[in-house]
């Protein structure tokens, strides 16, 4: 087993996969990466799926079957993830029973084409619980203003959410107060909300590229200090609301009667500027309480690569505040960044749920 991994999970870093495939179930790799890497949990997406199942053959033989049946594509593509997240979750199933449910978790993404639609959420969130039907999965649920509620409802069920496409720490705290009213209103419905978990998932790299954009096209010395250093920074603050969070009356007198902390979840922390050592946002995000889902090639690096020694988020706050101080002396709004980077996430995975779609079609059209 990866020493520096090691290392990184007994700072309080839960590592998670930000992949799965059929491939991976069936040769036995996901296990290894559990046995070797450390990797306590898996996160998923429409890419990702889009990815396995247009690129692999281990799909073929239930292929058939659908086209047999004469299954619709949008069917037929749920059936196939909704296969693969509940094998995932039985194997991950050893460690959410010794973590207590904190990992062991696989989750699983409600159509994102539904995130400006409520109602629809709510019930494709409970549909999948229901036919994954593992204690140990999360339904992901984007955090737009339209799905925020349906964060709610669905925690009110019983349903562990991880909310996904955060971007800045006035969304996170709506985020937070959707999670804290989901408890309450479960525990007046009599649900045991010890069993609720959620993760908030905040992404990194996407905020980089973005604002360094930005600050390449000032150009000046000033800008460039700033390069590439926001996605941390942001980070940072988002954890420093999370303790804030923890110290309110509403949160202790939920964790008074069994309610789970909403862990932060570092989400696109694989690099895209080649410049940047590869294990920037694992190294600098580093803290207790904390997930870390990382792509392969981010896993592979922190394995050779990680320099995690300590807290690398708790003693930044002030050198973070002073970057976004920084940052609007230089007349670039953040919240303006954060806006436009939610509509291109929630675009980015349409279009990856579309070719996810395409993929299918084809192999059902094949297939009969």
């Amino acid at each position: 087993m990866s020493e520096k991994l090691q290392r990184l999970s007994k700072l309080g870093v839960s590592i998670w996969l930000d992949d799965l495939s059929r491939k991976r179930l069936r040769t036995g790799d996901l296990q290894e990466r559990i046995d070797q890497d450390c990797v306590v949990g898996v996160t998923t997406n429409p890419a990702i799926f889009s990815k396995a199942i247009g690129n692999g053959q281990d799909y073929t033989d239930q292929v058939r079957q659908l086209a047999a049946a004469n299954t619709d594509v949008d069917e037929a593509t749920f059936a196939m993830i909704i296969d693969d997240v509940r094998d995932a979750a039985d194997v991950l199933m050893p460690i959410y029973d010794r973590t207590h449910g904190q990992d062991g978790r696989v989750s699983i993404e409600v159509d994102p084409r539904l995130s400006a639609k409520t109602t629809e959420t709510i019930e494709q969130a409970q549909q999948l619980w229901d036919r994954v039907d593992r204690p140990n999965t999360m339904i992901k649920i984007p955090a737009t203003q339209q799905s925020l509620p349906a964060v709610t409802e669905a925690t009110a069920r019983g349903i562990s959410v991880n909310v996904t496409l955060i971007f800045s720490v006035p969304q996170y705290r709506k985020v937070i107060d959707a999670y804290l009213q989901g408890l309450e209103e479960a525990l007046e419905r009599g649900i045991d909300i010890s069993q609720i978990h959620s993760v908030a998932s905040f992404f990194v790299s996407r905020v980089d590229t973005l604002v360094d954009s930005k600050l390449d096209e000032l150009g000046t010395d000033a800008a460039a200090e700033l390069r590439s250093r926001l996605g941390v920074a942001n980070a940072r603050l988002a954890y420093e609301e999370y303790e804030n969070s923890l110290t309110s009356d509403r949160w202790k007198a939920l964790a008074a009667v069994g309610a789970n902390r909403q862990r932060p979840l570092w989400a696109s922390t694989g690099v895209k500027d080649p410049k940047l050592p590869e294990t920037l946002y694992v190294d600098e995000l580093a803290v207790q309480d904390t997930v870390n889902t990382m792509p392969e090639a981010t896993l592979r690096a922190a394995a050779e690569q990680s320099q995690a020694q300590a807290d690398a988020v708790t003693t930044q706050y002030s050198q973070a505040h002073a970057c976004f101080d920084a940052l609007a002396k230089l007349g670039i709004d953040f919240d303006a960044v954060a806006a436009q980077l939610l509509d291109e996430g929630v675009e980015k995975f349409e279009v990856a749920w579309n070719e996810l779609l395409e993929n299918v079609q084809a192999a059902l059209t094949q297939a009969k």
